[in-house]
Order: C-alpha cells, then sequence, then structure tokens
C-alpha cells in the first residue's frame, strides 16, 4: 500500500484540528490564542487618538447615576476593565488603590466592569476597597474595547492614549507614578 504525502498531511491537519475543537487541550489553545490576539489589539492601541466620538459614551457611577464620558475631557484618564470572577483583576486591585489614594484628586480613576450592581458591591464592601466603579450604559466604544479583562488604558489630557495594557500588572510602581505625574504636569 502507497501512502501519499498528501495524505498524511490531511490526516494529520484533521487530527490537530479535532483535537482543537473537541478536547480540554484544544480549550486552553483556543483561550490562550484569544488572550494573544487581545494583547496585540489592546496593546497596538497606544499612542492613539480618542476618536470624538468616544466622548458620547455613557457610564454609570456605582449609585446608579448617569455620567457623560465627556465629563472627564481634558483629564489625565486611568481606566480599567476588570470583574468579580477574574483572578489577575482582583490581584492588581490592591495596587490600584494605592494609585487611587495618592492621585485619585488629579486623575479619573474609572474601573469600569459589565456584572450586576449587586454582585460587585458585594466585592467591594468585602474587600474593603475603595475604588470608583462604572457600569456602560452604552456600548464600550471600539478603541477602549478589549475581550479580556484586566484592559488598562491611561489617557493623557489631550485623549491619547499613553499606555495600554492586558493582564494583571503592578500599577503601584515607580514608572506608572513617574507617567502619572508628567501627565498631571501637562
Amino acid at each position: 500500500m502507497k501512502v501519499s504525502v498528501r495524505g498524511v498531511v490531511l490526516v494529520v491537519v484533521i487530527v490537530v484540528f479535532g483535537v482543537l475543537l473537541f478536547t480540554s487541550i484544544g480549550g486552553r489553545a483556543r483561550r490562550y490564542f484569544g488572550v494573544f490576539i487581545s494583547e496585540i489589539t489592546v496593546a497596538s492601541k497606544e499612542n492613539e487618538q480618542l476618536p470624538l466620538e468616544t466622548y458620547d459614551w455613557q457610564l454609570k457611577n456605582f449609585e446608579g447615576r448617569k455620567m457623560q464620558f465627556e465629563k472627564y475631557k481634558g483629564r489625565v484618564i486611568f481606566l480599567n476593565f476588570w470583574a468579580t470572577w477574574c483572578k489577575p483583576c482582583i490581584k492588581e486591585l490592591p495596587d490600584i488603590q494605592e494609585l487611587y489614594k495618592d492621585y485619585g484628586k488629579d486623575v479619573v480613576f474609572i474601573l469600569l466592569t459589565q456584572e450586576e450592581s449587586s454582585k460587585v458591591n458585594t466585592f467591594i464592601k468585602k474587600t474593603g476597597l475603595n475604588l470608583p466603579v462604572y457600569y456602560p450604559s452604552t456600548p464600550v466604544p471600539d478603541v477602549l474595547f478589549s475581550k479580556t479583562v484586566p484592559a488598562t488604558y491611561i489617557i493623557n489630557k489631550t485623549g491619547q492614549i499613553i499606555l495600554a495594557e492586558t493582564g494583571a500588572a503592578d500599577w503601584n510602581n515607580q514608572k506608572t507614578r513617574l507617567i502619572l505625574e508628567g501627565l498631571i504636569s501637562e
């Protein structure tokens, strides 16, 4: 029986495709690939200017009051997408809390989640964090959209994305503090 190279390649492709579709290994591979693509997408947004329509974005604060993102135009913004079920998000929240404590008067902190407010409220009370939590009232603008959490953006006063990062980070570090101080003094 003669085996062709094409036949072997076809069998290998079918096996790999089957593994990726129907096994737990495939689930992990798809998840890592998705995170990789999301990281590239978010990181590519650094130095992008927020389009004017971004400022039409509406948020609700923790008490349910609607807020226009435009209200923060001309301010330094620290925007973090997070969730209570996300371990990397929970890991970085204490660092963000420290930054908020030190820079909250000069920098707008927006911690955005799409979870139910009752669940978030329970989480905030349990952890003792004191951070400004918001919920989107309208769809997240494309320039700020990320498929993964945490995703964090630091935006300068002119609406330029200075830093865009996914995954847990040590935000309470000298580099971040120098970036914020530089942006505040501009």
